[in-house]
Formats: structure tokens, C-alpha cells, sequence
């Protein structure tokens, strides 16, 4: 741990320090006070100061609830490297066996560093840190009460790691009560290539196709309960909105967004009736084609042990109350018990998955319809005996730039959520 003065204070160096024992006892007799002229031409910084907010104050965001707030802080920098193995806090009591407010672990704190070399020969920089105390009736010896003791700092800059390693099981945070800001993200996803039949959405394709002789192209309309159509892998644009995670014992966040989906080639098999023929003429298409214009609407149900690697440049605090508690210069009041929280909004960086994504039934069954009704609304073109009794029916692109998909996802492994140990050698954690 190393401490550094902050500002333009003094600085009190060794040999200065060694110099002082020189002075000689007759020396320290010619001493001579000073007059309130010379002292005012003197400036000087104190190590530690001392603050407090009462329960009127205007700064009080509990203004009326009669707590004040007593601060004593350190006027300097602090670094700091540290491993904590496992940290609970909260544990047992009201909140029922095994029941932590705060269950992490293999937590670490470092510099900004993404190599082993660089975490372990970095520290992460507390400015001006600070111990708070909530003060119920703080102007009355018989009532005056502890209810809240906060540990902070102006600012904490330094790479925050949880877990072994960035997996697809989660680790790291199991339960956490805090508040936390997270920044909108991006990132790029790819879908699996899956089959499309219709036993997977129970919904018939139905569409019109131009069967052309000479130049005449009636319309003949048709309907399919038969078809195995394969989705290749498609490239999406992810968009995560910004969200809040406030609350007490959390082991989850939910996060919403939208997704812009690239071309979404298809090709297979479809056999239909024709509408005109009461169903009595079947065609037996091998099609192909391709979907542009798809987007989603993405919510994302994220278990907190996919979390690994927060870059921290804001103000932290860890506090305990036994009340809710709104500090001083929180974004958001503190609830019951252990509390963590980040001040200001936190960087999650690019939100690309590890996988591609599954696309459920639940998906397919909201694109068969607007399929259906781009291929009334624009028929594919062919001659009438190919339309009646060829293979193949090249069907095109189906733009749906009007079709929105509820795409909700669970439980997905980031890529940038990987990180280096905070160790020398090949340990995961020490």
C-alpha cells in the first residue's frame, strides 16, 4: 500500500525528516513565534479532515428523517492491489441459511492492465478515501444512534475482476445488493443455422406465384402444411439500451435492446396446394431465397456470473446499515444490510456473445406470416409448366423491413468479459 499526498500539499520526505533530528536543543530554544502577519503569508494541507452534514442541511437528502452525516477523509492517494479469495457479507440472520447480501468470489483489484505482468505490477488509485457515519438523533446524547458506516472514496480508478474465468458457467457474483449504472453497449451476434418445418411453428406458408405463358401471367395462389426450409447463420447488429441494477440480493440483471439482422439466406423443400384446384394439384418445390430487413427486439435475462471484468473510474463505496440510507452524493439510497455501489455509469464494453444464437420456435412462428404475406403481395415469376411441374422455384428476397421480432435471450457468455489473472505464472487465482 502505498500513500501519496494529494494536490499541492507538503510533502514530508525522509531526509527532510532526518534533518529535523539534527537540530540541536539550543537551536530549537532560538525558535521565535510568529505574528498573524507572517502566519498569514503560510499555506499548508492537512492529512485528514473532518465534515458534517446535519439533518437540516440542504446537502441532506434525508432532510425531515433527523440523520446526519459525520465524514472523516484522507487528503491523498492510495493505491491498492488486492486478491480477496471469497467475500460475504450479510450472511445468515434475516436473510435465512446460506443467504448472503454480498457473495462473490475470487474477487480482484488491480490497474488497468490486461496482461498477468501488468495486473500484478499495477495498483488500482483511491483518491481521497473516506469512513461516513449515519447518525440517527445526532443533537441528543439519550437517542443519538448509529444507523449506517460507509467506506468510499472521491474516486477509485482500477480494473475490478470476479470469478476464475470467463466461461459458460457462471462464476464470480452469486448474490449481490448494490447499485450499479451500466452504459449502452454493442456488439455483433451470429444466429446457428437451424431447419424450419411445420411442425416447428404449426403455421401454414401461404403465398401466390405468377405461372406465365406468353405474356399472359395469372396469379395462382397456394398453400403449404408441408416444408423443411433451411436457415443459414445470419450476422446482427446488437444494440444494449443502458440500464440500472439496483436492489438487494440480486444473482440476475435483465437487459433490453434491439438487434438489426443481416441477409438471412434459406433454401429446401415445400410442397403446396393449389388454391384453384380445390387442393387436388400439388406442387413439389425445391425453393431458395433470402430474408433482408429482419429486426429484433431483444430482452436479455443475464445471470450476474457472466460478469467478470468491470473497468471502475468513478466513486465506490461498501457501506452496512440497518436502515435504508441515501449518503451524501449517492446516485441512489442504500437498502438494508450490505450495500455496494458505483456512483457513476460503468462500461461493460462490446457485448458480442462467445456463441452464436439459438433461434427458438417461439421466433420462427413471428416471421412465418409476414413471409406469407410478402409472397401474396409480390408473387415469384415462372413459366407456367416450370410453375406446375418443375423442381425449383427461386423465390427471391423477402424484404420485412417492417417486421420486428421478440428475440429473448438467457445467460450469454461475452467475449470481452474475459481477463487476465491477477497472479504471476499459471494460477487462476492466488
Amino acid at each position: 500500500m502505498v500513500l501519496k499526498r494529494s494536490g499541492n500539499g507538503i510533502r514530508f520526505l525522509i531526509p527532510l525528516m532526518c534533518g529535523l533530528s539534527s537540530i540541536s536543543i539550543a537551536q530549537a530554544a532560538s525558535l521565535q513565534a510568529m505574528d498573524d502577519q507572517a502566519l498569514s503569508d503560510v499555506t499548508g494541507q492537512a492529512l485528514m479532515s473532518l465534515s458534517y452534514i446535519a439533518p437540516t442541511d440542504s446537502a441532506n437528502k434525508m432532510s425531515g428523517q433527523g440523520v446526519g452525516f459525520y465524514k472523516l477523509g484522507m487528503e491523498a492517494e492510495l493505491e491498492l492491489n488486492a486478491n480477496i479469495k471469497k467475500l460475504q457479507l450479510g450472511c445468515g440472520g434475516v436473510n435465512g441459511a446460506g443467504g448472503c447480501d454480498i457473495d462473490i468470489d475470487n474477487l480482484s483489484l488491480s490497474g488497468l492492465a490486461d496482461t498477468r505482468d501488468g495486473r500484478v505490477g499495477s495498483s488500482a488509485k483511491l483518491t481521497n478515501p473516506f469512513l461516513e457515519f449515519a447518525i440517527k438523533n445526532p443533537d441528543s446524547a439519550s437517542t443519538r444512534e448509529v444507523v449506517g458506516l460507509r467506506l468510499s472514496a472521491e474516486k477509485a480508478l482500477g480494473l475490478l475482476t470476479l470469478g476464475n474465468e470467463n466461461s459458460d458457467k457462471p462464476n464470480g457474483i452469486n448474490s449481490l445488493s448494490g447499485y450499479m449504472k451500466i452504459n449502452p453497449s454493442t456488439g455483433t451476434a451470429y444466429t446457428a443455422p437451424r431447419n424450419m418445418t411445420y411442425a416447428d411453428t404449426g403455421m401454414t406458408i401461404d403465398g401466390n406465384v405468377e405461372a406465365c405463358i406468353l405474356f399472359i401471367c395469372p396469379t395462382l395462389g397456394f398453400k403449404s402444411n408441408d416444408y423443411s426450409l433451411g436457415l443459414k447463420s445470419a450476422k446482427a447488429d446488437i444494440f444494449l439500451n443502458g440500464t440500472t441494477v439496483n436492489g438487494t440480493r440480486m444473482s440476475s440483471v435483465n437487459l433490453g435492446g434491439y438487434a438489426n439482422i443481416h441477409q438471412l439466406d434459406f433454401n429446401g423443400d415445400l410442397k403446396a396446394a393449389l388454391n384453384i384446384t380445390a387442393g387436388l394439384l400439388k406442387l413439389q418445390k425445391e425453393v431458395d431465397g433470402n430474408i433482408t430487413g429482419l429486426k429484433a427486439n431483444i430482452t436479455v435475462d443475464q445471470n450476474l456470473g457472466y460478469i467478470h471484468s468491470l473497468k471502475v473510474n468513478n466513486p465506490m463505496s461498501l457501506s452496512l446499515q440497518s436502515q435504508q440510507i441515501w449518503w451524501p452524493k449517492a446516485d441512489a439510497a442504500a437498502n438494508t444490510g450490505w450495500w455496494l455501489a458505483f456512483d457513476d455509469a460503468i462500461d461493460i464494453g462490446d457485448v458480442t456473445p462467445t456463441d452464436k444464437i439459438q433461434v427458438t420456435n417461439d421466433v420462427l412462428k413471428q416471421v412465418v406470416n409476414p413471409i406469407s404475406n410478402f409472397i401474396k403481395q409480390n408473387p415469384p415469376r415462372c413459366g407456367l409448366l416450370d410453375c406446375l411441374f418443375g423442381d425449383a422455384l427461386t423465390v427471391g428476397n423477402v424484404n420485412l423491413p417492417n417486421t420486428s421480432l421478440n428475440f429473448p435471450l438467457k445467460n450469454l457468455q461475452l467475449t470481452n468479459q474475459s481477463f487476465a489473472p491477477n497472479c504471476y505464472g499459471n494460477l487462476k487465482f492466488c
